[in-house]
C-alpha cells in the first residue's frame, strides 16, 4: 500500500478522549481498533469495525476523512493526522472474507428491504444476524444503489460490492434483483404475504432540474443518469458540468477517463460543495473550475452563463450584460437529486414532505404502521456513513417493533 499502515498505527496517541471517534458520524472505535491491531489480533480489530459499521470497508474508502476522523485527530493541529482511513481499510479488507456467522436461529418473522443501497445493506445484515428472514428487493440488476451506480469504479471498485453480495447470501439473505416495488408488486402485497415489517431505502434517483431553457436538448444529461452507465454516453471532447458537489467531481473525472479532453465545472460560489480532497483530485486530473456564474440557457453549442457579484454579505446577484457562451459538446447537470414517488403513489398512509422525502420520526418509523425508512429517501442526499449510522438506529427500532408483535401473538 502507498501508506505504511503499521507505521501510521504506531503514530496513534491512544487519547483518553478520542476526538477522532467524535468526528466520525458512526463513532468508529478507532483507538481500540488500532491498539488491538498493533497487539497482533487483526481479526478482533476487524470484528470491532464490522460490529460497529457493516459498511466499514466501504466507508474507509469513500468517507470525507479530512473533515471527519482524520480531521479531528489531535496530531492534525500541528502536523499530519494519523491516516486512519488506510488503517481501517487494511483491517476491514483483511477481515471481511474471514467473517463467519454461527448458525443463526430463525425467529419466524419476515422482513422486506426495499432498496439495496447503504441503508438497505446495513439493515439487512443487522436484522439477519438477529434471526429475521430477510428479502431484499432491488430495482436494478446489481446491489449497492448509489455505491454501484453513483460512485465511479476508480473511487470504489465494484468487486467490493460483489463480496458484500456473497456475504449476504452466506447470511441467508434473499435478493430479488430487477424488482421494483410499486409497479408489479406493492407494499400491500408484501404485508399480505406475511412480512412483519418493511424498510424503505430507495435513495434519491430523480435528478433535480435547473428549470431553464434548453434542458430537453439532446446534448444535455443529468449526473446521476450519466454515472449509472457512462459507457452508453457520447459526450464529445468538451463537457460543461453545472454544479460543484461530490457528484459533479465524479462526473468530471469520469468524463475525462471516457475520452473528454476539456471538462469544466461551473459553480455559483467559490465555496465548492464538494470535499476538498475530491476537488484536489479533480484539479490534478485536469478539470477546470469557473466560479461566480450561473446558467441562464443551454443551447446546441454549449451553455450560456451570467456572471455574479457578491454584496459582501453572501448574496450573489447576476450582472446584466455579462452573459456569455461557454462552448461545449455536452452539458451535464449535477445539482443533486430527489426521490421518485413510485412507492408513495401506490401505498396508502405514507406521508412525504414538500421535497418528496418520506416523513419519519427519530426511529425511522413512517406514518404507516410497520413501515420504516432511512437513508437519502428520508434525509436527502447525504453521505454513506451518515446513512449507515442512522440505519443502525432504525434496525434497532424495527427489531423492537417486531418483538412487540411477537409478544402480542403469544398472548
Amino acid at each position: 500500500m502507498a501508506i505504511n499502515v503499521i507505521g501510521e498505527a504506531k503514530r496513534c496517541l491512544n487519547c483518553k478522549k478520542p476526538m477522532c471517534r467524535e468526528g466520525c458520524p458512526i463513532h468508529t472505535p478507532i483507538p481500540d481498533m488500532i491498539h488491538t491491531f498493533l497487539g497482533g489480533d487483526i481479526n478482533k480489530a476487524g470484528a470491532m469495525l464490522f460490529e460497529n459499521n457493516p459498511l466499514s470497508m466501504i466507508c474507509s474508502m469513500i468517507c470525507n476523512h479530512e473533515k471527519q476522523c482524520q480531521g479531528h485527530c489531535v496530531l492534525n493541529r500541528k502536523g499530519a493526522p494519523v491516516h486512519i482511513s488506510s488503517i481501517e481499510n487494511y483491517i476491514s479488507d483483511n477481515y471481511f472474507d474471514k467473517l463467519k456467522f454461527p448458525e443463526i436461529e430463525k425467529n419466524g418473522m419476515r422482513v422486506g428491504i426495499i432498496g439495496s443501497g447503504p441503508a438497505g445493506i446495513t439493515i439487512a445484515m443487522i436484522l439477519a444476524r438477529r434471526g429475521y428472514d430477510i428479502t431484499v428487493f432491488e430495482s436494478k440488476e446489481k446491489i449497492g444503489g448509489v455505491l454501484q451506480y453513483g460512485i465511479p469504479e476508480f473511487r470504489l471498485p465494484k468487486t467490493i460490492l460483489a463480496r458484500y453480495k456473497r456475504k449476504m447470501w452466506e447470511m441467508g439473505i434473499k435478493i430479488r434483483p430487477n424488482t421494483s416495488i410499486g409497479t408489479t408488486i406493492s407494499i400491500d402485497d408484501m404485508f399480505r404475504d406475511g412480512y412483519s415489517a418493511i424498510f424503505i431505502g430507495t435513495g434519491v434517483w430523480r435528478p433535480n432540474t435547473l428549470h431553464i431553457k434548453g434542458e430537453t436538448l439532446g446534448n444535455v444529461h443529468y449526473a446521476i443518469n450519466y454515472l449509472t452507465n457512462p459507457d452508453v454516453y457520447r459526450l464529445g471532447e468538451t463537457v460543461n458540468i453545472i454544479g460543484a458537489g461530490n457528484s459533479a467531481m465524479d462526473v468530471a473525472r469520469t468524463a475525462l477517463r471516457h475520452g473528454a479532453r476539456t471538462v469544466r465545472v461551473f459553480s455559483r460560489s467559490d465555496h465548492l460543495a464538494a470535499s476538498e480532497r475530491e476537488v484536489d483530485y479533480a484539479k490534478i486530473d485536469g478539470v477546470e473550475f469557473i466560479v461566480h456564474v450561473e446558467p441562464v440557457e443551454i443551447v446546441d453549442e454549449g451553455a450560456i452563463f451570467v456572471e455574479l457579484e457578491c454584496d459582501g454579505k453572501g448574496t450573489l446577484t447576476p450582472i446584466k450584460g455579462t452573459e456569455g457562451l461557454y462552448a461545449a459538446d455536452s452539458t451535464i447537470i449535477a445539482i443533486s437529486q430527489g426521490p421518485k414517488d413510485r412507492i408513495v403513489s401506490t401505498t396508502s398512509g405514507l406521508e412525504v414532505n414538500d421535497k418528496g422525502l418520506l416523513v419519519t420520526n427519530t426511529f425511522g418509523e413512517t406514518t404507516r404502521d410497520g413501515i420504516f425508512a432511512s437513508g437519502d429517501v428520508v434525509r436527502g442526499a447525504k453521505t454513506v456513513v451518515e446513512a449507515a449510522a442512522y440505519s443502525k438506529q432504525v434496525a434497532d427500532a424495527m427489531d423492537k417493533y417486531m418483538q412487540g408483535l411477537m409478544k402480542e401473538s403469544d398472548q
